[in-house]
């Protein structure tokens, strides 16, 4: 403590300073008090929720509260499988691959080695490469045609091209 007359202690002087943000300016937070809901409860903003995570798990547009990464982060709802999409983001795979007709693209999975497996053809669609099919064998099945997917043949499963 101070001696009468000497100076204040800096706690003290602290508590003497008027407040740094005006009353007038905290009345927008009395308007939005929330009680704080749990793990998927509905909700609108971050705000109302006790995670502080206030996002969409489905396609609908209904949002609800989930729990937080181990880094504060915030994980919004992805696509599963087959569903269609415009970027790898949008997946939860995030692998988004053009289809069979190349007319739209949709969430595939991953190999073993993280790597976004792309759609292939089935069996006797044309082809230009062996990675274009399923099977991963794409030869001519007459001389002078097209190329087109056939499954692996021989006793090791190669992909052998037909013998006259």
């Amino acid at each position: 403590m101070a001696c009468p007359g000497g100076p204040l202690p800096p706690l003290m002087l602290l508590l003497l300073l008027p407040p740094l943000v005006p009353q007038a300016s905290l009345g927008h937070l009395k308007k939005h008090s929330y009680t704080h809901k749990g793990i998927s409860e509905p909700c609108q903003e971050h705000l109302e929720c006790q995670s502080r995570c206030c996002v969409t798990n489905s396609l609908s547009p209904q949002k609800f509260c989930t729990p937080q990464t181990i880094f504060l982060r915030c994980l919004p709802w992805r696509k599963p499988l087959g569903y269609s999409c415009l970027e790898h983001k949008e997946c939860h795979s995030s692998c988004c691959a053009m289809t069979e007709n190349a007319m739209q693209k949709v969430c595939t999975s991953r190999t073993i080695f993280l790597q976004c497996i792309p759609w292939r053809k089935p069996d006797m669609d044309f082809c230009s490469h062996h990675d274009d099919c399923n099977s991963r064998c794409c030869i001519r099945l007459v001389e002078g045609g097209h190329y087109r997917c056939v499954q692996q043949s021989g006793l090791i499963r190669q992909c052998l091209p037909l013998v006259d």
